[in-house]
């Protein structure tokens, strides 16, 4: 049975690759965040509790601020995989918030690398790494696009996507970058665009809102379907040799567009409900993020579904379950068609609860 490591296992891509991982048959180690309240719902439906003898999903407190923990966890499981999904992730809170920034989504990656060197633990790495690599390149954007990072958050990945190289390079470390589009789904923050137009659908038709406060309407991105993405990191480490990928649908609408059609599917005129707030301006914009994944299309087999428009179906269906609503429904129909195993990209927003937390290290 092969061991993989998440860090990040509590976010959106995390708890979607610790369900596909558990359906390879992989035993799943989660790296997690010591707090005083859990953060676990994302996959409290998949928890195990350890003295089960089949379980298969283990929880770890760990902190990428902390090289001995780190470096403690990797000697201890001796992981065969390590997907590095954790980091400070959004984009506008590394304005606010650069040092950190920097010292997890930066330095998080040094100490996971070098805790892989120094323990000698023959593990695979993927980093994820980030479209706002690429900031204001012009698109289409590919492995060959030169990077002109915007934020905090994009400097400190691009230093994560280039340390992850150097070891690979200077260690012989099978280490191997994702580039990923915005990828999305019911998973999602809230604290995110996406997730915050259709949380507000629901909660608006529900009456518990009147508005959605947004920034820039205006700039482009490429939207793909989340759980099509955790795939392909997994692919990415079965080759033969480590190597950098892009994934992207290759379609950008503008956010305008995406919020139009949420807003329309649910029947709702969004210029009713939205009103533009400065603050949510970044200090410096990205324009214009179009992926180029031709190189992962012809390697890795990469073909996602799931377009933008039905993206936006699958989580305000989902958001309305959520809240109590009744769905409008095709956000199932979709994943249904889409999948033959479908019911393993549902959307999860009925979790089991009742042993959350429970049996942490």
């Amino acid at each position: 049975m092969r061991k993989a490591l998440i860090t990040g296992i509590t976010g959106q891509d995390g708890s979607y690759l610790a369900e596909f991982l558990l359906s390879k048959g992989y035993e799943v180690h989660g790296m997690i965040r010591k707090a005083s309240t859990f953060n676990t719902e994302r996959i409290d439906h998949i928890y195990q509790d350890p003295h089960d003898p089949n379980a298969r999903l283990f929880l770890h407190y760990g902190d990428l601020s902390n090289s001995e923990m780190v470096t403690y966890l990797i000697y201890n499981v001796c992981p065969d995989e390590i997907y590095h999904l954790g980091a400070q992730s959004h984009v506008k809170v590394s304005f606010s918030m650069p040092e950190y920034t920097g010292s997890i989504t930066g330095l998080g990656t040094t100490r996971i690398l070098e805790a892989i060197r120094s323990s000698g633990v023959k593990a695979r790495f993927y980093q994820a790494s980030t479209s706002e690599l690429f900031g204001s390149s012009p698109p289409p954007q590919s492995e060959e696009t030169p990077f002109h990072p915007r934020s905090p958050y994009a400097i400190a990945k691009l230093y994560a996507y280039w340390i992850t190289i150097n070891y690979r390079e200077a260690h012989n470390i099978f280490a191997a970058n994702g580039i990923l589009f915005n990828h999305e789904s019911p998973r999602r923050g809230p604290t995110f665009l996406t997730r915050k137009v259709t949380r507000a659908i629901a909660r608006i038709q529900a009456g518990i809102q009147d508005k959605v406060y947004l920034g820039n309407l205006d700039s482009r991105r490429d939207y793909g379907y989340a759980p099509e993405y955790v795939e392909v990191m997994w692919r990415m480490l079965q080759q033969d040799e480590p190597g950098d990928f892009v994934f992207s649908t290759g379609v950008s609408p503008t956010i305008r567009e995406f919020v139009s059609e949420a807003f329309g599917y649910a029947g709702m005129d969004w210029q009713e409900f939205v009103e533009i707030d400065p603050r949510y301006f970044r200090p410096t914009e990205v324009d214009y993020l179009q992926g180029d994944s031709a190189k992962a299309r012809k390697i890795l087999g990469w073909d996602p579904k799931v377009t933008w428009q039905e993206l936006a179906r699958i989580m305000v269906d989902a958001d309305m379950e959520a809240i109590g609503s009744e769905p409008i429904g095709e956000g199932h129909k979709i994943l249904k068609s889409k999948f033959d195993n479908w019911h393993r990209w549902d959307t999860g927003v009925t979790a089991v609860l009742n042993n959350a937390g429970n049996g942490f290290d």
